[in-house]
């Protein structure tokens, strides 16, 4: 099976290798080489639709692609606690990392996706997206990145239902990783709950495999378990 996979951070490492190493072929785009035996990588930017589109353009459609990229906090960037600490540039910058290649890698998949060919499209999302279920407030960049994150993924799904009936997209919240994102904000964490990214790499992987057309826009947690939006 093909896999394409967007990032090569913690969790997008671990999916390759993962995925390697059941010997599957991977094509990873991502800024920096993960440097993993038998990977195909492309140098990318994951925000530049553009560079993508070019990136893979020789390449025939993967059965799986998964996009891995997010950002929570960045030098001069924050979670913020308060309305006060919001700015514009901030939210434009989080819809930019943690929206805009999803419905990039989408527009792309469209253009070239047979009516009947079986695609699994999955993005990371996270729960801190889902309207329903925000009782602790704050995180205003993030969660309403996430959340239009969960809308995209809907709204491709009603597209693609219409036009790829057999292909599935859908939002992948992986919990909480042992990731550079998540690093600072572990405190109080209950035991178990911190999932390394090989763990967190296999228990997404087993949800996508269990994934059929009917669950298109929807949004699953690692353990299978669907987020309400």
């Amino acid at each position: 099976m093909r896999y394409w996979i967007m990032g090569g951070g913690g969790i997008g490492r671990a999916i390759a290798e993962a995925c390697l190493a059941d010997g599957h072929q991977v094509l990873l785009f991502s800024r920096r080489d993960p440097c993993l035996a038998g990977l195909d990588w492309r140098r990318l930017d994951g925000t530049d639709d553009e560079a993508l589109e070019q990136a893979c353009a020789e390449d025939a459609l993967p059965e799986r692609v998964i996009n891995t990229l997010g950002m929570l906090h960045q030098q001069g960037q924050q979670p913020e606690k308060r309305i006060e600490h919001l700015s514009e540039a901030a939210l434009l910058n989080s819809i930019h990392v943690n929206t805009w290649p999803t419905l990039a890698m989408g527009r792309l998949l469209s253009r070239r996706l047979g009516r009947h060919q079986p695609l699994r499209f999955a993005a990371l999302s996270a729960r801190v997206g889902s309207i329903s279920d925000n009782r602790a407030g704050g995180w205003y960049s993030y969660r309403i990145s996430k959340a239009a994150l969960n809308m995209a993924i809907k709204t491709l799904a009603v597209e693609w239902s219409r036009r790829f009936p057999a292909a599935c997209v859908v939002g992948l919240h992986p919990g909480t990783v042992a990731t550079p994102l998540s690093a600072p904000f572990r405190a109080g964490l209950a035991e178990g709950q911190l999932q390394t990214p090989e763990q967190a790499a296999r228990h997404l992987l087993a949800v996508l495999e269990r994934l059929e057309p009917a669950d298109s826009g929807r949004l699953f947690a690692w353990n299978g378990q669907e987020i309400a939006p």
